[in-house]
């Protein structure tokens, strides 16, 4: 029997509406799902203002063979201070949802807000703004973000004087690694060390949000930790980080970790605590594998009761 709090409403299926958390073990064993939603905060205290949000966020592709549906109605909110982490199988949305937040692509439809501000629509002299100053990106290929005539050293100093900061080029690059590497330009530079230069300039200045598209891709252990110390010190001076990710190095060193599936935010698990089931704003969940092979019809009757919501598999036929 499937349960969610708070008087919610929900409806079966990989579309369901209103539930939240999937408890899957028990909900094999009676052969139904069983999810329950997070506990309200105290009656009347404020909310604390998301560094990012996003909501009901959708970003499709045309090609010749039709359109391809990357993201379906995405919310989350990021928090600052935090290090969060979006996972999911090879085509589920991720880097579409990363471009999305770091404002390198404009969603299709939904909304995002940077510190509260909404970004949608806006100008492009209003993402450059945004971009220079308030929200750092690392792309999943390097040299996307290196100038090929510049030395790591020059970098660093560049970023700088963008973001109106002073720092000293030889420290920060130390910081991943690279102080003996100040004066090479990224041509001259393995693709890990690439990657580092990328993820440092990215922290130039502590930008409020950073996000960053598989940082360790080409990293051994040494290099990886390195990168995620400097991602986590970024996140300790206050930025939001969100990262994406197939590295079981970085789901372990997060706060929080976010499973994208078929363009829809499945689950949002944070350390030290459960796996809750995402509620979109439309009422929709996506149950996980597990609750969702107790519907092969791909049908459930929902059921409102005690303060709870109920999913079961419709009887068979008479």
């Amino acid at each position: 029997m499937a349960r969610t709090r708070a008087g919610a409403t929900t409806a079966g299926s990989t579309t369901a509406a209103t539930a939240a958390t999937a408890a899957t073990a028990a909900a094999a064993a009676a052969a139904t799902a069983t999810v329950s939603g997070p506990t309200a905060g105290p009656a009347g205290s404020p909310r604390p203002v998301d560094a990012v949000r996003c909501e009901a966020v959708t970003r499709f592709y045309r090609s010749a063979a039709g359109e391809t549906h990357a993201l379906r109605g995405v919310d989350a909110r990021f928090a600052p201070g935090s290090v969060s982490c979006v996972v999911g199988p090879s085509g589920s949305g991720k880097s579409s949802l990363l471009a999305v937040l770091a404002l390198r692509e404009v969603p299709d439809g939904g909304q995002v807000w940077l510190d509260g501000r909404a970004t949608v629509p806006g100008t492009g002299a209003d993402r450059r703004r945004w971009r220079r100053r308030t929200v750092a990106w690392v792309p999943q290929r390097a040299t996307h973000a290196l100038l090929p005539h510049l030395t790591a050293a020059e970098h660093v100093a560049a970023v700088a004087r963008l973001r109106g900061a002073r720092v000293d080029a030889d420290d920060v690059l130390e910081e991943v690694g690279l102080g003996p590497r100040r004066h090479a330009r990224p041509g001259r530079m393995s693709g890990g060390e690439q990657q580092r230069l990328a993820v440092v300039l990215a922290g130039v200045g502590d930008p409020p949000v950073v996000v960053a598209d598989e940082p360790t891709a080409e990293l051994d252990d040494e290099a990886a930790a390195l990168v995620l110390a400097r991602l986590r010190r970024s996140a300790a001076a206050g930025a939001c980080v969100v990262v994406s990710t197939h590295d079981a190095r970085v789901t372990a060193a997060v706060d929080r970790v976010l499973l994208l599936r078929h363009g829809v935010l499945s689950t949002d698990a944070r350390q030290g605590g459960g796996a809750e089931t995402v509620l979109d704003s439309t009422g929709r969940l996506q149950l996980p594998p597990d609750a969702l092979a107790l519907f092969p019809d791909g049908r459930a009757v929902v059921v409102v009761a005690d303060g709870e919501v109920r999913l079961r598999p419709p009887a068979g036929p008479s």
